[in-house]
Order: C-alpha cells, then sequence, then structure tokens
C-alpha cells in the first residue's frame, strides 16, 4: 500500500520565544529580519572592500547574492537549511519584489518623456548601435547555447531573452561611473548618458515583448493578447494618470508638507497597476515602472514622493533582489571545459558587440578614437536591469540553472571590468601650461586695475547671501569693474539613486530623458545669481561638481585651472548659530579645505560667514560696509592686503588698513625670545614695505581709506588690538603671516588651516561679530611649517579643541 505524501505545515508568522522551546529560525518574521540584516551587513562590507577599485555597489550587491547562494555559503546544507530553507524563499522572493516594484517606479519618476525630442542624432545612432550589434550577436549566442547547455528550451523566447540580455546598458550604474571617474562634464560623458537613456528605453520595451512571448499559453494567440492587453493599459494610463496627479502636484505648493493622503493614494496606484499587469501576464514590475514614467515631474509632488520612498526601498529590500538572484545562481553549475568555453564565448561577445557597435559608429560621427573606445567600454555596463531579465527568464523556465549562472557573471564581469578599462583607455584631463595661465594671484603688478577672476564654492543657499555681497563689494565701479566670477555649487555624491538626478546638474544639456531633480534649492540658485548679474555688471557663471566628499577638492582645484581663476573662495566648515557662536556643519568640509589650500592652483580664502552684508543682497547704492585688514607681513598678507584695495575701489567700502608691528624694546626686556633667521626677518621686512608703500600710493588718495601702524608688545596685546579693530563688516588676514610677532603667536590650535590670527578671529573669547576671510598666496612651494599645518591628524586637532574649550 502507497503511503500518502504529506505537505509540510505552512511556517507561523511569529515564535514563542527560546525559552518555550521555539527556534526562531523556524518562524517567518524572525528568520526575515535575520536574513536582511546578513545581506545589508554582508554587501555594505563589500562595498567598502571595493570602493578602493572605484566600483559601483551593485557589484557588491550581485557578488553578496553569490556568496549567500549555493555558490559559495550554501555549500554547506547546514546553513543554507537553517538561514535560506524553501519555506522561507516565497516569502523572501515576495519582500524582494515589491521592494523592487516600488524602485522601478522610482526610476520611471525620474524619467522625463517630454524630453525626448531633444535627443541628438548622435546619441540616436550610437544608441542604436549599441542595442543593434549585441542584439545580433545574442541571436547567435543563443543558437550555440541550445546546442550545448540550454536543449529543449523555447525557441523564440530565448532568442529574444539573450538578445535583450547582451544588448542592455544600466543607465544608474553608468552614471555613478561616470560621476566617480568625473566625466559627467566631458563630451564622453554627455554623450553616454544621452546614449545609455534611449538603451534604457529600447530594454524595456524589448523585455515586455520577450515576456509576452515566454508565456506557457496553449495558443499562440495568447502571447498577442498579451500585448494587446498590456499596450491598451499603457495607453489608458497615458489618459488617466496625468491629469489626476496634476491635480494633486497643484495642491502640494513648494516648501510645505505633502499630504499624507495623496502618498498614500500613489503608492495604492502603483500596486494596482502592478497588479493589473501581471494579471495581463506581462509582469507586475511594468505597471509600477509606467506610473513612475507617466507622473508629471513638476512641482513638489514628485521630489515628494521621491524622498518619502527612495530610502527604505534602496536600503532594505532592494538588497533582498540580489539575494533571491543570488540564490537562484549556481556557480559549481558551469562544469568542464565547454561550459566555461560557452561563460568566455559570452562574455567576449556581449563586450565585442556592445563595443565594437558603439566605436564603429562613433567613429563615422568624427568622434576621435580614444573617446570612441571610452564610449564603447562606458556603454558595456550591466546592472540591476539586466539582473531582472534574467530571473524573468529563470521564472518562465527559459533559461535554465546552467545559462542563467553564465549570463550572471557575464553581467558581473562586463560591469567590474568598466571602471578600470576606461581609466586605461581615457585620459580627459588636459593640464594648462604655465605660459597659458599666468595670474595665479591678485597681488602683482598693477593689482588694482588688472582683470581678475575669481573662484566661489558653496555648499547652500546659506552661503549665498554673503557671497552675493562679496561679490558685489570686489566688482569696483565704472571703468575698475574687471571681474568675473566662477560659482561652483559643491554636491555630494552618494548611494541614494536621487544621487543620480544631481548628476543631471552637472551638465549643461542634461541627459535628454531624465528631469533635472528637485527644482527648490537649484532654481533659488539660479535666481539668485540671475538677478544679481541683471543688477550689476558682473559676469557670474555658476556650474555645479557632484562628487565624493573624498574627491571634491579635486573638482575645485581643476575647475579654478580651468577656469585660470586668481582666487578661490571656500566656505568655512562651521556656520553661525542664533546665539552668535559658530558650530560644525559637517567636519568632513574641513578636510575638503585643507586638501585644496595644499594642491590649489592660485590663491584660495577660507570665508568665515557671520552674514556679511545682510541676509539679502546689498545694491550697489546701498553698500556701506568696513573692511579691515589685519597685516602682520608676508606673502598672505601681501594677497589680503591686494584684494582688500580691490575691494576699496568700491564707493561703498571703506578700507582701514592695520599694520602691526613689534615694539623691540619692550620684547627684548621681556621673558618672550623668538629664534629668526636675521636675513630671512630682514627681507621679508624689506618686501612688506614696498607692499605697503604700494598701497599707500594707490589706496590712500581717497578720503575713505585709512592705514595706521599699532605697536604691540605680545600676544596678549595683539588680541586686544584685533578685539578693538574687529568691530567692522569684515576682516581679511593671511593664513600664515610672518615676522617675529606672528612666530610667538604659534601654537595648536582648534582650526590649524585658518593659521594663527585666523583662529584668533574665531575664538569666541576674542568675541568677533565680523565676517572673516583667511587668506593664502599661491606659492609653487608652500613653507614647511604651512604644509605641516594642512598635515595635523584628527588626534592633534581634538587636543586643541579640548584646549581652547
Amino acid at each position: 500500500m502507497a503511503s500518502k505524501s504529506t505537505c509540510p505545515a505552512p511556517m507561523k508568522a511569529t515564535s514563542e520565544g527560546v525559552f518555550q522551546g521555539n527556534n526562531p529560525l523556524d518562524y517567518a518574521l524572525p528568520l526575515v529580519i535575520v536574513q536582511i540584516c546578513l545581506v545589508l551587513v554582508l554587501t555594505r562590507v563589500l562595498a567598502y572592500l571595493l570602493k578602493p577599485l572605484r566600483q559601483p555597489r551593485v557589484i557588491a550587491e550581485i557578488i553578496g547574492g553569490i556568496l549567500l547562494g549555493p555558490s559559495a555559503l550554501g555549500r554547506n546544507t547546514n546553513y543554507l537549511h537553517a538561514v535560506f530553507p524553501k519555506s522561507s524563499l516565497p516569502i523572501l522572493d515576495t519582500l524582494a519584489n515589491l521592494g523592487l516594484l516600488f524602485f522601478l517606479f522610482l526610476v520611471g519618476l525620474e524619467l522625463d518623456l517630454k524630453s525626448l525630442r531633444r535627443t541628438g542624432k548622435k546619441a540616436l545612432c550610437v544608441a542604436m548601435a549599441g542595442i543593434s550589434l549585441p542584439f545580433i550577436l545574442g541571436i547567435g549566442v543563443s543558437f550555440v547555447l541550445r546546442g550545448t547547455v540550454s536543449k529543449g528550451v523555447n525557441q523564440g523566447p530565448f532568442i529574444v531573452f539573450m538578445g535583450v540580455a547582451m544588448s542592455i546598458t544600466a543607465f544608474p550604474v553608468l552614471a555613478r561611473i561616470l560621476a566617480e571617474l568625473k566625466l559627467l562634464t566631458t563630451d564622453v560623458g554627455k554623450l553616454a548618458m544621452s546614449a545609455a537613456a534611449v538603451n534604457d528605453i529600447a530594454a524595456w520595451i524589448l523585455l515586455a515583448l520577450a515576456v509576452a512571448l515566454s508565456g506557457t499559453g496553449r495558443s499562440p494567440l495568447v502571447a498577442l493578447w498579451v500585448f494587446l492587453c498590456g499596450s491598451a493599459f499603457i495607453v489608458l494610463c497615458s489618459f488617466v494618470i496625468p491629469p489626476v496627479f496634476k491635480w494633486m502636484a497643484r495642491r502640494c505648493p513648494e516648501g510645505e508638507p505633502v499630504d499624507e493622503v495623496y502618498v498614500c493614494g500613489t503608492l495604492g496606484v502603483v500596486l494596482a497597476a502592478g497588479f493589473v499587469t501581471d494579471a495581463i501576464g506581462i509582469h507586475a514590475l511594468f505597471g509600477a515602472f509606467v506610473v513612475g514614467v507617466l507622473i508629471p515631474k513638476e512641482g513638489a509632488f514628485a521630489g515628494a514622493l521621491v524622498e518619502k520612498v527612495e530610502d527604505l526601498v534602496s536600503g532594505l529590500f532592494l538588497p533582498l533582489y540580489f539575494v533571491s538572484s543570488g540564490l537562484k545562481t549556481d556557480v559549481a553549475s558551469i562544469k568542464g571545459a565547454e561550459s566555461w568555453g560557452l561563460l568566455v564565448l559570452v562574455i567576449c561577445a556581449a563586450c565585442f558587440g556592445k563595443i565594437a557597435g558603439t566605436v564603429g559608429v562613433s567613429l563615422l560621427c568624427k568622434i576621435p578614437f580614444t573617446e570612441a573606445l571610452a564610449l564603447g567600454l562606458l556603454m558595456n555596463t550591466k546592472g540591476l536591469v539586466e539582473l531582472i531579465v534574467l530571473n524573468i527568464g529563470k521564472d518562465r523556465g527559459v533559461l535554465n540553472d546552467q545559462t542563467f549562472a553564465i549570463l550572471v557573471l557575464m553581467a558581473l564581469v562586463t560591469t567590474f571590468i568598466t571602471t578600470p578599462s576606461v581609466i586605461a583607455v581615457y585620459k580627459p584631463a588636459k593640464k594648462l601650461t604655465k605660459s597659458e595661465y599666468k595670474h595665479r594671484t591678485i597681488y602683482r603688478k598693477d593689482f588694482s586695475t588688472s582683470p581678475f577672476r575669481m573662484f566661489f564654492t558653496f555648499h547652500g543657499i546659506r552661503n549665498l547671501p554673503t557671497i552675493i555681497n562679496l561679490i558685489e563689494a570686489s566688482r569696483g565701479t565704472g571703468k575698475n569693474e574687471t571681474l568675473t566670477v566662477h560659482a561652483m555649487h559643491l554636491m555630494e555624491l552618494t548611494e541614494r539613486s536621487s544621487a543620480i538626478l544631481m548628476a543631471h546638474k552637472t551638465r549643461k544639456n542634461g541627459s535628454p530623458f531624465w528631469k533635472k531633480g528637485p527644482k527648490a534649492n537649484s532654481d533659488q540658485i539660479l535666481v539668485a545669481f540671475e538677478t544679481f548679474q541683471q543688477l550689476s555688471k558682473v559676469s557670474i557663471r555658476p556650474t555645479t561638481a557632484i562628487s565624493a566628499v573624498s574627491s571634491m577638492h579635486e573638482d575645485i582645484c581643476n575647475g579654478a585651472e580651468r577656469k585660470k581663476a586668481a582666487m578661490i573662495v571656500l566656505p568655512f566648515h562651521k556656520h553661525l548659530r542664533l546665539d552668535g557662536h559658530l558650530e560644525v556643519a559637517r567636519a568632513e568640509y574641513r578636510h575638503v579645505n585643507r586638501k585644496v589650500l595644499e594642491h590649489a592652483p592660485c590663491s584660495v580664502s577660507i570665508l568665515v560667514d557671520r552674514g556679511f552684508g545682510g541676509s539679502s543682497h546689498v545694491s550697489a547704492s546701498n553698500v556701506d560696509s568696513l573692511v579691515t585688514v589685519l597685516f602682520f607681513g608676508g606673502h598672505d598678507d601681501h594677497e589680503a592686503l591686494a584684494y582688500g584695495a580691490r575691494m576699496a575701489e568700491h564707493p561703498g567700502i571703506n578700507l582701514v588698513v592695520v599694520r602691526f608691528l613689534l615694539d623691540r624694546d619692550a620684547a627684548s626686556s621681556s621673558s618672550v625670545s623668538v629664534e629668526i633667521e636675521e636675513p630671512d626677518s630682514v627681507k621679508t621686512m624689506s618686501m612688506d614695505d614696498e607692499v605697503i608703500a604700494e598701497f599707500k600710493e594707490q589706496i590712500l588718495k581717497d578720503s575713505r581709506n585709512k592705514y595706521m601702524e599699532r605697536m604691540v608688545k605680545n600676544g596678549d596685546e595683539v588680541m586686544e588690538a584685533v578685539r578693538e579693530h574687529g568691530r567692522c563688516n569684515l576682516v581679511l588676514v593671511g593664513r600664515m603671516p610672518e615676522g617675529e610677532l606672528v612666530a610667538s603667536m604659534r601654537k595648536r590650535s582648534e582650526c590649524p588651516e585658518m593659521g594663527p590670527v585666523g583662529n584668533l578671529l574665531i575664538a569666541p573669547e576674542v568675541d568677533i561679530r565680523a565676517s572673516v576671510l583667511v587668506v593664502q598666496q599661491y606659492r609653487t612651494n608652500l613653507s614647511m611649517y604651512s604644509l605641516a599645518s594642512l598635515k595635523e591628524d584628527e588626534v592633534t586637532t581634538d587636543l586643541g579643541e579640548s584646549d581652547s574649550s
């Protein structure tokens, strides 16, 4: 008598606890928690380890999924049955696909189909070539695979799936690689982004076709019905969704929180659309993607949806999809020389198709070979969409275990080699020769009348009023208006998907398919600069740089060198609190400033913003500011004085120059002793006298400007004098003054990069209310003491902070 087979009992949601004899891993909720935590820890650790190789996070997530699956850790059956038992996989897959559903809604939300017509012909040609040749080669490879490791599969769907898998370019991954390599502003970067966007749209259309063909219906007409119903769904949504969400967007004004009802309603629509497309037989992902594409991008509503949804989806649920994929990937299924030979064939075909197709058309479009080759390598990037295609093919029975593993490894290898390959073949940065870049400082012959360029940097709208008022004060008037300003908005590249939106702001034309991102901040900045430019005669050219904080200084230095700036103005890493004290905004920005001071191609200044000119732009006729230059001597003080002289040309600026001199009689009788090389001291004093004489000749003709000398005995008298003269609107000072007096003031301080006098001006006990500009003059080689102040480690800094408190 045959024994009856019994189905295992369904997994309960929660356990009663270990003290009741329950194993938490036998219950759904604690098991899912363990799985999620394991995934997050492993993928973050791998991302950290791969960061020095400049690999995108998707590489870490794919590798993490493979390691957790049967290819590595899963070879231990005890681990696999305990952490990823078969009874838990439907729950894991459901959560992973739910996260993927909302992620693709966000991807659609960032696409702007209205910009489709602005795609250039060159980008369209490159995209079509990058799809066509790999697709054809994919069809050829599919026949080889069907004759070897994929016998018996349905030929039609298999051909389409192979073609799509070979021809995809992952747009979000490509954008991150371009940002990491600082290629977004290059011609190659712009063209790659545009072509990849076209490729992305084409890939989704081809995937929809492949899914429709892969159905298991008995009648061949089923695929036709699926395709027609899917098309009808898109048409219906095109008429219904835009007006409904335009109505919602009108009720969500800028600067006000979005009503929770609208957010919940939108997410409900996404789920409903996913249900409809799943019922049709395409995939639930398509419904979510279509809703995201059709939601209007104007106003604050779309940006609010991204903010509320993306962190939970991208950070928590999306990595589960990579694990779900990794659990289906068994590298051990690739056995024997034939299978490994097929893997090499697939990788070579995918690379050759993308690179050869892109390079060939690029050369026809008269793109230089090096740029064409870099473009081909960039277009060879795979990512999440590739895994979606492969997983759908695996679930539909189109791809078997061995073919699936081969294609996953192909996606991993092609993406991994992109960054090092592009670095090897393409070097976009071109150094300016010394003859091309002459004016690296403000102080030079005829410094008060010669044209000069300034390079301002800022992190957000908080810095704008002071920057604009400083530009106003620097521009001079009438015939002496010789100032050109370049303003760089520094934005941090993070792992959030919306960081890709920020990437488009770095390019004038942007990627044609993708919207420019949340507009509030960007528009306020542009309006402020455009308004000031119309009111004044100053040419302001705003740009945006997006990069990791660790490499932000490279954007600043390269930008200043390209624009041939005479001075870079950096924001201080602390901002003003309501009580008048300074607090740290972001400690990382301090290290950016240090790196710029060390590697800058021109003079540099750090602006301590205490509201110079007020909280709004002051028109030229209403400017009435007192600017004080504290002059101790040395190259940096020469630069500060030269900039003060520039500002003194403005009729609303009253300049006071205070030269500090050591009372040698008093100093010799005191206990303070300073060792200094006499020849250098004499030389410095002589240069100081020449600079002061030149200043007096050019600036003191105007009665508004004053010069005074202050005899001091020691650092305490310097502090008292600084406190007295600090009752003004702006204080200019050199970063590393020279001479016996300053040498006695050098000690460990809270912010060594600000120099001894700069630290005095930001110290709470001095109680200065004026904004401060600490200036460093460009020199080919900085002094040993200046370099040492930029190299102090965090331990020294922390000790300095404790001493000053």
